[in-house]
C-alpha cells in the first residue's frame, strides 16, 4: 500500500460504539469532510456505526471504498476489552451485575469489530474486502493527532484528557512534524474526565452530555463562601489526590464507574456533602451551585498543573489540546490567562467525534509517513466540514410543507433585512453553507438574537431551546471587535475560550449580589450585552473571520452598521435533546415547533406568521430524550 507513489492517499477515519460516532475523509493530508452520525439519524450522541456519516464523507470526497488507501478506526477494542476484564477481576466480587450486562455485548459487538466494520461498509457500497487496508490506532493517539496535525504548529506539546480510552485517561505527548511521541499517560480508573462526569451525575445531569451544564452552573457558586471552600477541601481530602505533575489518584471507595451501573456511591457522597443526589428535574439550590463551583475549580487546577508539566517536559511554547475535557472552555480560558504558552490550539471536535479526524490523520502522517504540509494556519477550515445544500434542494425539501418564503437575489439585501429583524428583537434561525463538525454551532447552523436585549437570554432558553433557565449563551463577535468587548487578545474561532467582559462594558452590581436568590441574580443587568454576559461577568467567545465564514461575517458587519454593535447571541440550531440541524427539512421543522420568529436558509427568508398551520402532531418533547 505504501508503494502507491503518484496516487492520492485517501483515508477514511471512523469513531463509533461509545458516544458521538463520526466519520472523516482525508485526502493527501487535507481534511475534505467530517460529520457526526447524530446529525443524520437525529439521535443525540448516536454511538452506532456511522453509516450515514461515512456515506456523506465518501460522496463529498468523490470517492469509493475501493479507492481508499486505508480505513482507520479510532481505538483498539481488544485493549479496551483487556481493561474491562482486568478491572472486573481486580474488583471482584463487586460489579457482577455490570459484568453480566457488559460482557455479552462486548463478545457480540466489540471483540469481532473487524467483521462488523466490513459488514457495515458493505451496506454503504460494494468493495473488495480483501484489498481493504483496515487499521486501528490507540484512542489517545487519535485525540493527539486530531489536535496536533491540523494546528499549523511544526512542533508542540500535546495534552489529551477524557474519561477513558483503552487504558489511558490522559496523555502527554510531543508532536514534531509527522511524529507524536508519547511521554506520559494517566491510566484507568484514575481519570479527570470521569471525576468531572461523577459530579455531573451527582448534580442531576446526564453523563457524557451534561458536563457543559455543570460548567455553566459553576459560576452560580459563591466565590470564597464557606460552603464552596468546604466542598473543595472535602473533594481533595476524600475523593482525589492531585500529584505535582498533574496526575491524580481517585479513591475508588467513593466511585462505582469501574464495575457498577452508576458513577458514584450515592450514599457515601450524600454523607460526604450533606445532601442527596439531585434528580434531573429537581430545583437547583445554592449548595448544588457551590459544589459545581468547587469541582470546576479543582478541574482547572489539574488542567493547569498538567499543562505546566507538559511545558517542562517538552520545552515547547505551543500546546495542542483534545479529549472531552478540552471542551471545558473555562479551564481553557484560565490556561490562556496564565500565559504558559504563546499559542494554544484546541481541536473543535475535541470529544470522541474528533477521534475520526485523528484516526485518518494518524494513518496519513504516521502509518504512511507523510510529512506535515500546512496550507493554512488551521486545517480544520473553521470546522465547516459537513453537508451543504443548493437552493434547488432547499425548495425540494420544503415543498411538502408548502413553506412560504421570500427569495433574495442579493445576499447584501438579505443580510440587511435579517440584521434589521434581529435589531428589532426577533429570533432568527440561520442556516448557511456546510454544517459544523463538533458540538458548537459557529454560524452555519445557528439561532441568532440581539445580545443587547435584556429579555433575549430568557426568551431563548424558555421559548426557543426549552431548556434550563440558568444556561448561558455565547457571543459571536467580529474578530477585529473582540478586544472592544472582552478581555481576550487571541482569536477564538471555535467558541472554546471563556474570558471576562471588558470592565467598561459592565454595569455596577448590587452590593448584595451574591446574597440574592439564584434566579434573581440571573436577571440582574450586568453589562451592555446582557444576553451573553454570564453571571460571573464572563462569556464563551466565538471570533468570526472572513477566511472561514464570509456570509456570517457579512451579517455581523451589517448588524454593526445598523446598531454600532459588532456581535450577536449565537446558540446552536436545535431544541433541548435534539442534535444540531443538518438538512433544510430539519431546520424548518425546528423553526415551526418553536417560537422562533424568522428562518433564513441560503437565500430564502421564512416569516413564521406567513407559514401554513403546522400539521405535524409529533411532539419534540416526546421525540427527543432530555440531554
Amino acid at each position: 500500500m505504501q508503494g502507491q507513489t503518484g496516487c492520492k492517499l485517501k483515508i477514511l477515519g471512523i469513531s463509533a460504539y461509545y458516544h458521538d460516532a463520526a466519520a472523516a475523509v482525508v485526502i493527501d493530508g487535507d481534511i475534505v469532510a467530517a460529520a457526526q452520525e447524530e446529525r443524520f439519524t437525529r439521535k443525540k450522541h448516536d454511538a452506532s456505526f456511522p453509516v450515514n456519516a461515512v456515506r456523506y464523507c465518501l460522496k463529498e470526497a468523490n470517492t469509493t471504498i475501493d479507492d481508499l488507501s486505508a480505513v482507520v478506526f479510532y481505538d483498539k477494542p481488544m485493549l479496551k476489552f483487556e481493561r474491562l476484564l482486568e478491572t472486573y477481576y481486580g474488583f471482584a466480587p463487586r460489579g457482577l451485575l455490570s459484568f453480566v450486562t457488559a460482557i455479552p455485548v462486548w463478545i457480540k459487538e466489540k471483540v469481532f469489530l473487524k467483521k462488523i466494520i466490513h459488514e457495515k461498509l458493505a451496506e454503504i457500497g460494494h468493495y473488495d474486502r480483501h484489498k481493504l487496508n483496515l487499521l486501528f490506532t490507540e484512542h489517545h493517539l487519535s485525540h493527539a493527532a486530531s489536535a496536533f496535525f491540523p494546528s499549523g504548529f511544526k512542533s508542540a506539546a500535546i495534552l489529551t484528557i477524557d474519561g477513558v480510552g483503552e487504558w489511558a485517561t490522559a496523555s502527554l505527548s510531543h508532536g514534531k512534524d509527522n511524529t507524536i511521541e508519547l511521554l506520559k499517560e494517566l491510566r484507568f480508573p484514575h481519570s479527570l474526565g470521569l471525576l468531572y462526569s461523577s459530579f455531573t451525575y451527582f448534580l442531576g445531569f446526564k453523563v457524557n452530555s451534561g458536563e457543559y451544564k455543570l460548567m455553566g452552573l459553576a459560576p452560580y457558586g459563591i466565590p470564597g463562601s464557606e460552603e464552596a471552600e468546604r466542598y473543595v477541601s472535602l473533594i481533595k481530602e476524600f475523593l482525589v489526590d492531585i500529584k505535582k505533575d498533574g496526575s491524580i489518584w481517585l479513591n475508588q471507595k467513593y466511585f462505582s464507574y469501574s464495575t457498577g451501573l452508576r458513577m458514584v456511591q450515592d450514599r457515601k457522597w450524600a454523607r460526604l456533602f450533606g445532601f442527596k443526589r439531585r434528580k434531573p428535574e429537581d430545583k437547583i439550590e445554592q449548595h448544588h451551585c457551590n459544589l459545581a463551583f468547587a469541582i470546576q475549580q479543582i478541574t482547572e487546577e489539574i488542567v493547569l498543573t498538567m499543562a505546566y508539566h507538559a511545558r517542562e517536559l517538552t520545552g515547547e511554547d505551543t500546546i495542542c489540546l483534545a479529549g472531552g475535557v478540552a471542551l471545558n472552555c473555562v479551564a481553557n480560558g484560565k490556561l490562556l490567562q496564565k500565559k504558559l504558552f504563546e499559542k494554544i490550539y484546541i481541536q473543535p471536535a475535541a470529544g470522541d467525534a474528533g477521534g475520526a479526524v485523528g484516526a485518518a490523520l494518524s494513518g496519513y502522517h504516521i502509518y504512511f509517513g507523510k510529512s506535515l504540509n500546512h496550507t493554512s494556519s488551521d486545517m480544520m477550515k473553521g470546522s465547516f466540514l459537513g453537508p451543504s445544500f443548493t437552493n434547488k434542494e432547499v425548495e425540494f425539501y420544503l415543498q411538502k410543507y408548502k413553506a412560504v418564503f421570500v427569495h433574495y437575489d442579493s445576499f447584501d439585501a438579505l443580510a440587511e433585512k435579517t440584521a434589521g429583524l434581529i435589531a428589532e428583537g426577533h429570533v432568527v434561525g440561520w442556516f448557511q453553507g456546510r454544517m459544523e463538525f463538533g458540538p458548537r454551532a459557529l454560524g452555519n447552523r445557528s439561532i441568532l438574537g440581539d445580545a443587547r436585549n435584556r429579555e433575549m437570554q430568557k426568551k431563548l432558553n424558555l421559548k426557543i431551546k426549552y431548556r434550563e433557565s440558568f444556561r448561558p449563551f455565547a457571543p459571536s463577535v467580529l474578530a477585529e471587535d473582540n478586544a472592544l468587548y472582552f478581555n481576550l487578545d487571541t482569536p477564538s474561532p471555535y467558541m472554546l475560550l471563556v474570558a471576562g467582559v471588558k470592565e467598561d462594558r459592565r454595569k455596577p452590581l448590587p452590593s448584595d449580589y451574591y446574597k440574592l436568590p439564584i434566579m434573581e441574580r440571573l436577571y440582574i443587568d450586568r453589562s451592555e450585552i446582557p444576553a451573553v454576559t454570564h453571571i460571573d461577568l464572563s462569556a464563551r467567545i466565538q471570533t468570526v473571520h472572513k477566511e472561514t465564514n464570509e456570509r456570517f461575517r457579512m451579517l455581523l458587519s451589517t448588524f454593526k452598521k445598523l446598531t454600532g454593535c459588532g456581535l450577536m447571541v449565537n446558540t446552536s440550531f436545535n431544541v433541548r435533546g435534539e442534535p444540531i440541524v443538518c438538512s433544510p427539512e430539519d431546520a424548518y421543522r425546528c423553526f415551526m415547533r418553536t417560537e422562533m420568529d424568522y428562518l433564513v436558509i441560503n437565500d430564502y427568508l421564512f416569516d413564521k406568521k406567513m407559514q401554513p398551520a403546522w400539521q405535524d402532531k409529533e411532539n419534540w418533547r416526546e421525540e427527543f430524550t432530555l440531554d
